[in-house]
């Protein structure tokens, strides 16, 4: 049984990396809207080539979210981006659709391809993803996505070599992903819409989601760890 030293450590890691990431992501709009360096940040490229070109656009920056979120690059920095690129609305969605195909890219790699390597590599970790997930892959996975715990790319890999059914859990963590996303492109717009009250519901709506997938989080495992006594 986790104690409640051990909860909130966990709780309060989650809050402080998603609060630094939020801080370093502020730093990147008042570069661009104050200090000139739109063009050091790559703005520029996606003004020329994903914003401005229509529908052509918006299958690129899909295509670009699905491949990075997929090898693990960070998905609120992709829709930081697409929330620039799109508003924080349509940002959000197509940032959500580019991470759930990047999600599921991962996880049908490692059960078709690479399987014996993530199982030599991991060992043990496998089970316990495979001993949380498997009561029900869509609510544990939707609960992981607004809490989320360790690394999305390995997240993904380990499910894949589990006996999980795939499209429970892809689905799952595509929504899953949905309320960080949409705080994520919300800051992101900040970089074209000079709003501080913008910003401010971003981070709150961030602490929100945090907050409320620990509740979740905790709920599933305490009845996963009440199942196993």
């Amino acid at each position: 049984m986790t104690s409640p030293r051990s909860d909130s450590k966990v709780k309060a890691k989650a809050l402080i990396k998603g609060l630094a990431m939020l801080g370093v992501l502020a730093l990147a709009v008042y570069l661009v809207r104050y200090a000139g360096l739109s063009e050091a940040l790559d703005t520029k490229w996606i003004d020329e080539h994903v914003s401005s070109r229509g529908m052509t656009g918006v299958i690129l920056y899909v295509g670009i979210a699905a491949f990075f979120s997929a090898i693990g690059f960070p998905r609120q920095l992709i829709c930081f981006m697409g929330g620039y690129a799109y508003g924080f609305a349509f940002g959000a969605l197509l940032g959500t659709i580019g991470t759930g195909l990047g999600c599921a890219c991962a996880f049908i790699y490692a059960r078709l391809v690479a399987r014996s390597f993530i199982q030599n590599k991991f060992g043990a970790r496998i089970q316990k993803v495979d001993n949380f997930l498997s009561r029900s892959p869509f609510n544990m996975a939707l609960t992981i996505r607004f809490f989320p715990l360790g690394s999305n790319v390995i997240t993904n890999l380990l499910a894949g070599v589990t006996g999980i059914p795939a499209i429970p859990f892809i689905l799952g963590s595509t929504i899953g992903y949905l309320p960080q996303n949409i705080v994520f492109a919300l800051f992101g717009s900040g970089v074209n819409v000079s709003s501080t009250t913008q910003m401010a519901m971003a981070v709150i709506l961030f602490i929100v989601s945090t907050l409320l997938g620990f509740k979740l989080y905790k709920k599933y495992r305490n009845q996963a760890e009440a199942m196993v006594e």
